[in-house]
């Protein structure tokens, strides 16, 4: 099995210890805040909130685990008051009242060396909170603002990979409360333009009727066969480099749910989509004159042709993606601290990804 060779925590540790600010949208008072109407109507089921809530706080709480094992960083967490979430021992827990989010999170970032910030980019909730800290002089774990910008926007994603020759799949914009167009190519996949997830995403089989029009900017493109894999970029220094591919689990409906993900064995599939991962990033970055940082997901179709003739690249999430649970577990020493301060000179480390379900790490 593939596996990403990483450099370990460096002699800086030794001397002096860093404090890193770990904040999830849902966990850390997003849900409960003034900017949660776009992605939580009025009259959202607590059934709603928690299919909502389970990426994020799976995430929240590896983050958390795995920054606990680097002996060099102090761990600390916003998190919402009326929503608790038991965080590993250790971690410093700073409660955000109701309302009181935003302020909160720059509060709390002002005490502390760096910051991870794990947001949806639905509206700009991600920009935001990234651009408001930064704002206070903290180190912010992050691609630059353009970067961030360009990849929140799933047709101006396409547009600038396919600008560079990257095999991406036909599809359009359309605005909020467009009709679906006569004749679009069937099937199909509606998604949110600024969505995250499965946020919006809608599947069109060959005879069902259009879908209603939506509330808000879609993108919709034709179906793509093959297998979804999304590969994670570690960027530093100007660099990327990717760990090993990982498939993505779906359940099998009109409105899929994102389940989990599991390794991509198969030598060649896994080269191909280290080579899309690599050439989107690159584009990305030309494009938006922006360099990335941090994690960032490349999310790929692999099509069934040998040749690769059939791969397409549908989108670049620049944030941490739900892929760390995976890549964490088989990581002999902490992601969180390779991200925070990698070291050229330590030992390299291997990553070998495990396979997992949201529903078991979301509740560990």
């Amino acid at each position: 099995m593939a596996t990403a060779r990483l450099a370990g925590p460096g002699s800086l540790w030794q001397t002096a210890r860093m404090r890193v600010l770990v904040y999830e949208w849902c966990c850390s008072g997003g849900l409960t805040g003034p900017d949660a109407a776009p992605l939580v109507p009025a009259a959202a089921s607590p059934a709603d909130l928690e299919s909502l809530a389970r990426e994020g706080r799976a995430m929240f709480l590896e983050v958390l685990r795995d920054g606990c094992r680097a002996p060099g960083l102090d761990m600390h967490a916003v998190v919402d008051a009326t929503r608790p979430v038991a965080v590993p021992a250790g971690v410093q827990v700073h409660p955000v009242a109701a309302g009181d989010e935003c302020d909160s999170l720059v509060a709390v970032a002002k005490a502390c060396d760096i910051a991870l910030l794990i947001a949806p980019e639905t509206e700009g909730l991600l920009a935001r909170r990234v651009a408001a800290v930064r704002a206070a002089g903290v180190d912010v774990i992050a691609p630059g603002p353009r970067f961030i910008d360009l990849a929140s926007d799933k047709q101006a994603t396409i547009l600038a990979l396919a600008a560079a020759g990257i095999p991406v799949p036909a599809g359009r914009e359309l605005a909020a409360g467009e009709s679906w167009p006569t004749g679009f190519r069937r099937p199909a996949v509606g998604k949110r333009l600024d969505g995250v997830g499965c946020d919006g995403l809608i599947r069109v089989g060959n005879h069902a009727a259009s879908p209603p029009a939506a509330g808000f900017p879609l993108r919709i493109e034709a179906a793509v066969d093959g297998l979804p894999v999304g590969v994670a970029c570690l960027c530093r220094s100007g660099r990327t480099m990717t760990l090993p591919p990982m498939i993505q689990l779906f359940s099998t409906r009109n409105a899929p749910g994102y389940i989990g993900g599991e390794p991509l064995t198969s030598p060649s599939l896994h080269h191909r989509a280290i080579s899309l991962a690599v050439r989107s990033m690159a584009a990305l970055e030309r494009a938006a004159g922006d360099k990335a940082r941090g994690w960032v997901g490349v999310d790929m179709i692999l099509g069934p042709r040998d040749d690769g003739r059939g791969d397409r690249v549908l989108e670049v999430n620049p944030r941490l993606t739900t892929s760390f649970l995976g890549h964490a577990a088989g990581c002999e020493r902490s992601l969180l601290a390779e991200l925070v301060a990698p070291s050229e000179n330590a030992p390299p480390i291997h990553v070998t990804p495990r396979p997992f379900d949201l529903a078991t790490h979301a509740h560990s």
